[in-house]
């Protein structure tokens, strides 16, 4: 049986030229706003926020896909508003206006990814959801290997030119709209009236949703609390005094860990269990904290990301694959947006909560916290019943 079919691949490549865009700035973002003004503690705020934008709407674009019985118009729409946002950034340095590009990013996000992720979900079988979550992810990262790895290039000849590359990530963010046009629905659009739906929809969902998941959601979002923005990993790196070149590399280093093995995890979490897959890459995350903690050259930095990139490629795509098991066909965009939601929402508490104890405390107070409180979640995930191949 064919696993990787020609909607997977569709839907792989736009992600990877919209990630080669967002990822082209992301490893500079952080030295970008410290140098008009941001602080650590703003940053934090900043980044939380953006999340949180994207997390309540992807619950509520989630439940409007799955009512209309469509996807791709979400998928379009949320590339383009995402491909949008990457020039705004340079075109004014107030803060408030930073601040509304990030959401216009974040918000495209929202709309997109319930959308998404069910069309994702609708192309497997039960016995092949970790093997496509996990190809979607391995080429979701090669683009943020790719989009660094440009950015690298760029400041090399041209140092601290940051704002340039705000228009250069529009390119690869054109392509990805340009791919979105591929699509095609497979559902066919629901006429019959559906009751208004609420923006705040992961609340109303949390209510009538199986026990099963609201379970699962309780231990993944435990460990969201403290699961904060990569930007402090890499502010952390630049603490260490590296310079810009080498936090970018590391940065690339560590999303070519994660494209490399997200595909090969996927298809072993199909063989030995989601359950067992996610909980080894959440105990991998504490050992990275832990050892973030006490790091300070390149070498020690090196192997923290190595092991950060196995932690990505064993979570992000595995917990999709596992709430798409444990919930209805008809309620899968509804049933991932929703937790996309509450993650967001997590987020926002966790780089807040990351940045005011790097600004009260220091960064090792920080990294600490998160390792430890990231174990017990992982202890209240393994009381779970492994997830079953029948909804």
């Amino acid at each position: 049986m064919k696993i990787i079919t020609k909607t997977i691949w569709i839907l792989s490549l736009i992600s990877l030229f919209t990630d080669m865009a967002s990822e082209m700035l992301y490893p500079i973002m952080p030295i970008y706003l410290k140098s008009i003004g941001f602080s650590v503690l703003l940053i934090g705020v900043l980044e939380g926020i953006a999340e949180a934008t994207a997390g309540i709407s992807k619950g509520y674009f989630g439940k409007r896909s799955d009512n209309a019985g469509k996807r791709v118009p979400f998928v379009q729409l949320g590339y383009a508003l995402s491909a949008i946002s990457k020039p705004m950034m340079a075109i004014y340095v107030y803060p408030l206006w930073i601040f509304l590009a990030r959401t216009v990013d974040r918000f495209g996000k929202g709309i997109r990814t319930g959308a998404r992720d069910a069309l994702l979900s609708d192309e497997a079988t039960p016995e092949t959801k970790g093997s496509v979550f996990g190809f979607h992810r391995s080429m979701d990262t090669l683009g943020a290997v790719l989009g660094p790895l440009l950015a690298l290039i760029y400041l090399y000849y041209y140092p601290n030119d940051y704002k340039t590359l705000f228009f250069i990530a529009f390119a690869p963010g054109l392509l990805a709209i340009l791919a979105s046009f591929f699509l095609k629905d497979k559902h066919k659009e629901i006429t019959s009236p559906k009751p208004r739906v609420p923006f705040f929809t992961l609340f109303s969902y949390w209510k009538t949703s199986s026990v099963k998941y609201r379970k699962l959601l309780i231990g993944l979002i435990a460990f969201t609390l403290v699961n904060s923005s990569d930007v402090f990993l890499l502010l952390k790196v630049k603490e260490a005094g590296l310079d810009d070149t080498a936090v970018v590399g590391i940065y690339i280093f560590y999303n070519l860990v994660y494209a490399l093995f997200a595909f090969p995890i996927g298809i072993l979490a199909d063989k030995i269990g989601l359950k067992t897959i996610f909980i080894s890459g959440i105990l991998i995350f504490s050992l990275v904290y832990f050892g973030m903690s006490l790091a300070t050259g390149t070498i020690g930095f090196l192997v923290i990301f190595f092991l950060y990139g196995l932690y990505a490629a064993a979570t992000e795509g595995i917990s999709k694959a596992w709430i798409s098991l444990i919930s209805p066909k008809e309620e899968t965009a509804t049933a991932i947006g929703s937790y996309a939601g509450f993650q967001s929402l997590a987020a926002l508490v966790a780089s807040s909560l990351t940045g005011l104890i790097w600004y009260k405390y220091g960064s090792n107070a920080a990294f600490m916290m998160t390792a430890i409180v990231s174990l017990l979640s992982a202890f209240y995930l393994l009381s779970l019943e492994n997830p079953s191949k029948k909804v």
